[in-house]
């Protein structure tokens, strides 16, 4: 056969043989990339996902784990990656909006250089004090013993650029109160700093400090959420306690490399979407202190957008850098 006749027969086949390629999406192995360590709470998240649509569409999900600078490293490697839904990312807050608003050099760009799937899940944070170090049983009685510390008092977070990290610095704006910042490679021992009396009081996530609530290893202040948490139903939430705008959630992302087509984009989040919606998924997100999200690829771009621009003012505001 003409060699013209085959090359046109092969272009006119190509439209057809990638659409199909996105219909049958996932017809080959998927890796979700994690940029943080196994045992993370965007890892725990990750593999529900995964698990969950390797039991939907019987074909084979696989979680990677790639931690470095923040999310960067592993950003990076979705960014190279091909557009074809074999390499997707699932993410924290810090590597889709705190790392731009905090990192003037960052080398990649999570508004252009990867494709907004679906918010995944959230949680508010918590202001727990040392019981012992701290008397303030309440928001006044705390800004008050922090006033009159005049600056000898500190908050431990789970490293600088983290979710903690910068709602504590917006804390520190919103009431004119002077906290040193000590920051540690992970929220247990940002916790395990707080049991021991080595920092005061500390913004962590609800999951990672629930447990520590109950036994009375630290004394809950307030929690971030719109509404009272039914894990912490006697807890007020920031606007009941008397700060205006301080509603605030650690969050997580589903992407991929930019430039996935439009198809197979809203397949992925089809799945995705699904997946955690599956009612045991939804239980499982609840017992470690998450609420499903699964909003809708423009929601997820959008609402990314808007927290890139708040946390910019935060840092802008409270002169934070990322050292």
């Amino acid at each position: 056969m003409n060699r013209r006749i085959l090359l046109g027969a092969a272009l006119a086949a190509a439209p057809a043989l990638r659409a199909r390629a996105q219909e049958d999406w996932p017809s080959r192995p998927v890796t979700i990339l994690v940029p943080f360590a196994a045992g993370s709470s965007s890892d725990i998240v990750a593999r529900a996902i995964a698990q969950t649509l390797q039991q939907k569409t019987g074909k084979p999900f696989v979680v990677e784990n790639r931690p470095g600078a923040t999310g960067e490293v592993g950003a990076r490697q979705v960014i190279r990656s091909p557009a074809d839904g074999t390499m997707l990312l699932h993410a924290p807050i810090s590597t889709w909006a705190i790392n731009v608003a905090l990192r003037p050099n960052l080398g990649y760009d999570p508004r252009t250089q990867l494709a907004r799937i679906t918010q995944t899940v959230r949680t508010p944070n918590v202001l727990v004090v040392h019981p012992q170090r701290v008397p303030a049983t309440d928001l006044q009685g705390l800004v008050a013993w922090l006033q009159a510390q005049r600056g000898r008092a500190s908050y431990s977070s789970s490293g600088v650029g983290s979710s903690d990290h910068l709602t504590a610095e917006m804390f520190k704006l919103a009431t004119g109160t002077d906290i040193t910042h000590v920051p540690y490679s992970g929220g247990a021992p940002a916790t395990t700093s707080l049991i021991a009396g080595d920092t005061q009081l500390s913004f962590q996530n609800l999951g990672s400090i629930i447990a520590q609530i109950q036994d009375g290893r630290v004394r809950p202040i307030l929690i971030t959420s719109e509404a009272r948490n039914p894990l912490l139903p006697d807890v007020p939430t920031a606007a009941e306690a008397g700060l205006r705008d301080f509603t605030v959630y650690s969050w997580q992302g589903f992407g991929g490399p930019a430039g996935l087509p439009d198809p197979l984009l809203r397949r992925i989040h089809a799945g995705v979407a699904g997946a955690l919606r599956d009612p045991s998924v939804g239980a499982r997100m609840a017992e470690i202190g998450f609420e499903v999200v699964a909003n809708t690829p423009e929601e997820f771009a959008a609402f990314q957008l808007g927290e890139i621009a708040r946390w910019s003012r935060v840092v802008k505001d409270g002169n934070i850098t990322p050292d």
